[in-house]
């Protein structure tokens, strides 16, 4: 979905929510490992405030690589090939631990309980109305001023069909930032022999509640350090998405993709039409209803294709979810400086995070995201890298 927009109100309630975790303890940056075999490798992070070590997880299958931290379940870095072999980082983040207390648009982390905006901060889940922290606007986002973007995960070394996992686990206690339930997650990222990151989640609950998580990856396929991701070329399997109002919350109507500029459904550059979105920032930070989706199916299906001509790098999305915001980071001002001092400046990345839709718990028609004790919550989406 999308992210706290680098305004001023959005960083103040960042800061709010990470006060307590205003003196960290850094480690030395990781140094790159071997990429030549299949396995996972464990480093030191750095420390929070309070003493609580962080850890980065390298996971490789000797193609493509990538770095986990237990600090919000942040993909730090993701390596892979372009069409000449060789491998760069094609991620948004920070070289170190520091870089993601001080507060960020959610960079590669696990977002939830809530993933996207629910309007005003309110639901209700039988007849009783629940308050959320208001942190983007009049609305909530992304579960809070302190959601599982900002949570220490457990993490255990695992494999997945074989393959190298990593498996980061939490109970996020009734009334974390306002939510019900005990909520026991598991959000297991694993590298498969087709070169793909694929997480798999689950959760439980001990009261009925509302979840909704994602990965707040930011890609630009030509790296970091490229410019814009305006010449990438985008194919999303959407004919519809959803209207929104202006402080994009659903109105609760499906529109039509059809002879907009939101028309993705065949190849075409990113930047082909989006100075044709109105609004400020302008850019694209939209809904999209993934067609075919089917509720309660297990197997992800094809949801999207991007294509960096530059580099030959293609990523195919696919998921179990309904639905997949696509942003382009239009609230990137230069504000930033991430890996290498790079400083992130609007449009520099794009995002296609896998969810429901943004609101679902006060849109009854929307596909839904209430969890029932007795219930599980599964979720797989899959980011399958190759050269084009």
């Amino acid at each position: 979905m999308t992210r706290p927009r680098l305004s001023a109100l959005a960083l103040m309630a960042m800061c709010l929510g990470m006060a307590s975790l205003a003196r960290t303890t850094q480690a030395a940056p990781p140094k790159p490992v071997a990429t030549d075999s299949q396995g996972i490798q464990k480093m030191n992070f750095g420390k929070l405030a309070d003493g609580t070590p962080i850890e980065l997880y390298t996971l490789t299958n000797g193609k493509i690589t990538a770095k986990i931290t237990t600090y919000g379940g942040i993909v730090t870095e993701l390596h892979t090939p372009d069409r000449d072999g060789k491998t760069a980082d094609i991620v948004l983040g920070f070289d170190s631990l520091e870089g993601y207390l001080a507060g960020h648009p959610y960079f590669g982390a696990i977002t939830g309980r809530f993933a996207n905006r629910i309007a005003k901060g309110k639901f209700s889940i039988d007849g009783k109305e629940y308050s959320l922290a208001v942190n983007n606007g009049p609305n909530s986002l992304h579960g809070g001023l302190k959601g599982f973007d900002k949570q220490v995960w457990k993490a255990e070394e695992t494999t997945v069909d074989g393959s190298p996992a990593l498996k980061l686990s939490r109970i996020s206690p009734d009334g974390e930032e306002g939510y019900p339930g005990n909520l026991s997650v598991t959000v297991t990222y694993s590298i498969t022999p087709e070169n793909a990151l694929k997480i798999d989640y689950t959760a439980t609950t001990d009261k009925p509640t509302v979840l909704n998580l994602t990965n707040h990856s930011y890609f630009n396929l030509s790296g970091p350090a490229s410019g814009t991701i305006l010449d990438h070329e985008l194919t999303l399997a959407a004919d519809q998405y959803t209207l929104v109002d202006e402080n994009f919350i659903p109105t609760g109507k499906l529109g039509s993709v059809t002879g907009t500029p939101v028309d993705f459904t065949k190849a075409k550059a990113i930047g082909a039409h989006i100075g044709q979105i109105a609004g400020e920032p302008g850019g694209y930070d939209h809904n999209f209803v993934v067609r075919g989706a089917e509720a309660g199916s297990k197997k992800p299906i094809f949801t999207a294709k991007v294509k960096d001509p530059k580099s030959g790098r293609t990523m195919t999305v696919l998921t179990t979810e309904p639905g997949v915001q696509f942003y382009t980071g239009n609230f990137l001002d230069g504000t930033v400086k991430g890996k290498g001092g790079v400083v992130y400046k609007k449009n520099q990345a794009f995002c296609l995070e896998t969810q429901h839709y943004p609101d679902s718990p006060n849109h009854a028609d929307f596909p839904t995201t209430r969890l029932n004790p007795g219930q599980t919550y599964t979720q797989t989406t899959v980011y399958q890298f190759g050269v084009e």
